[in-house]
């Protein structure tokens, strides 16, 4: 017996299982797909894809390591941890483990220079940022409403924020002219049309620090989209999920910050999604976080957190980890130190090769322009240099129009996913293909220069001969003229008639009578 295919048996399903909304098809995790069917290893296989699309940092996983063998008590899996087995082994209440939210209130505050604090009760547990995103959805949103997000945005938020809620994303366009800054016109032009379309805006999204851009919003453009949020009745969800890996503390500002300084906020529009995956490395513990000042969103998030709980094992390990003051203040200083070194490693060996990047100091990537290398302004031409740099170069970055970005060319490049040698690697192939596109170009000018000069050999012997034969036709018409006369009684007479004005009576016809 066969079996049917999915789109013959699409009538049977969900349109959710029918469907293709979860954007697997897109070029974001193609780079994936490419990395996972020939992923690089410098011994056993040092041809392969180097994965460069995905927002992992591995630089400080020695840290932690470390802190673990030092504190085998913290694992119910060990000899010394054992006592605490039953207790954090049996049911758990969805609201997370007491000890485990407060020390997570205390190290979101420290990941943030500790000038904001936060309160436990309103922290509500997630498997993962991505469950952080939809649970916030289904708790603002109705299917097909949307939230305006400003581009480029993260490509996974089109599953994590859509796909089984039914809300939409509504891009806010930005461009580099301003280095992606969003502005209040773009903000009031993206909702306005929104409107005319008659779609019910309930909110903004957006990240800060940006991923992609690696860039942290001003105090100007935050107070901006608060004012915006309040004045439409709308929500604001700030994604911070990469505070703790700036490299220079004073250029980031939570919106937690804004909110205490200014009373007059409607702090039950806005809500914080966070997680422990980039700033700690640990996206497989799978910990989200939501904080909410809206005790309504808080009630129904937490009953929604049944269906992605982390699990009391985790939480009781890093619930140790994160009350250990001297660990995370030693941490949190020297991840960002070893991003910031790395950061400048990658994009100053970057530039060597005439590659620029956009200024950044956040994050676990760059936003690296490729402009240069376009055949042509358009997204196509961005996917096909984007494919030859996975098939050919042997790199997964993601391209710009993934994240919906306007403007081709632009490639999120992510560089604190691997060693050191890794990252050599990586710079020596892109180095490699910038030189041979610029010995290709140069060997294209060359060739373009010869067909020029041809061209223009060709042109000028043509005007020549032309202006000769101009030149010959002129002198037989004046021979033409000269040889036209009228002959009166033997006499000869000159007579300077138009050659292409010939009278019916030719005077060298003899009229009758």
């Amino acid at each position: 017996m066969g079996y049917q295919s999915v789109s013959e048996n699409s009538h049977l399903l969900s349109r959710i299982a029918a469907g293709d909304g979860h954007g697997e098809n897109s070029s974001y995790f193609d780079g994936w797909k490419a990395y996972d069917s020939n992923p690089f290893h410098p011994v056993s296989n040092p041809g392969g894809v180097i994965q460069m699309g995905l927002a992992e940092n591995l630089l400080c996983l020695d840290l932690i390591k470390e802190w673990i063998k030092e504190h085998p008590e913290a694992s119910i899996c060990t000899e010394e941890g054992l006592n605490y087995f039953e207790a954090v082994a049996n049911f758990q209440d969805y609201h997370g483990l007491p000890s485990f939210r407060q020390a997570l209130a205390r190290f979101m505050g420290k990941a943030r220079g500790g000038r904001v604090s936060f309160n436990p009760d309103s922290i509500v547990m997630s498997g993962g940022g991505t469950g952080a995103q939809e649970t916030l959805a289904f708790c603002l949103a109705d299917p097909g409403d949307a939230f305006l997000v400003p581009t480029p945005y993260y490509p996974a938020f089109d599953r994590d924020f859509c796909w089984r809620t039914g809300v939409r994303l509504l891009p806010i366009n930005c461009f580099s002219s301003n280095n992606f800054k969003l502005t209040k016109a773009a903000l009031e032009s993206a909702y306005e049309t929104a409107r005319k379309n008659n779609i019910r805006v309930k909110g903004v999204l957006m990240t800060n620090p940006s991923n992609p851009l690696g860039t942290t919003m001003d105090r100007d453009t935050l107070n901006t989209l608060l004012t915006f949020v309040n004045q439409k009745r709308i929500h604001l969800i700030c994604d911070e999920v990469f505070s703790g890996s700036v490299f220079n503390q004073a250029d980031f500002l939570s919106v937690c910050e804004l909110l205490d300084e200014e009373p007059s906020y409607d702090k039950s529009l806005i809500h914080i999604a966070y997680s422990l995956s980039k700033d700690l490395g640990l996206p497989g513990f799978r910990v989200g976080v939501i904080y909410s000042y809206n005790d309504t969103v808080v009630k129904c998030a937490r009953r929604m957190s049944s269906f992605g709980l982390v699990s009391s094992q985790t939480q009781h390990l890093l619930s140790h980890m994160l009350n250990d003051d001297d660990f995370t203040s030693k941490y949190l200083a020297e991840n960002k130190r070893r991003l910031h070194t790395r950061h400048e490693e990658f994009t100053s060996g970057l530039e060597k090769f005439g590659i620029k990047c956009l200024p950044s100091t956040a994050g676990l990537f760059i936003w690296m322009d490729l402009r240069q290398f376009l055949k042509e302004n358009t997204e196509n031409a961005e996917l096909k240099l984007w494919r030859v740099i996975i098939d050919d170069v042997k790199l997964n970055v993601s391209p710009g129009s993934s994240f919906r970005c306007t403007e081709p060319g632009w490639f999120r490049v992510c560089f604190a996913n691997m060693d050191d040698a890794t990252m050599h690697v990586a710079l020596k192939r892109i180095g490699d293909f910038a030189d041979k596109v610029k010995d290709e170009t140069t060997q294209l000018d060359d060739a373009t220069m010869h067909v020029a000069l041809k061209r223009i050999g060709d042109f000028a012997d043509k005007v020549k001969d032309e202006t000769t034969q101009l030149q010959q036709k002129k002198r037989f018409n004046k021979k033409l003229r000269l040889s036209f006369c009228r002959i009166n009684d033997g006499g000869i007479t000159q007579h300077l008639m138009s050659p292409h004005l010939q009278s019916p009576r030719s005077p060298l016809v003899k009229a009758s009578h």
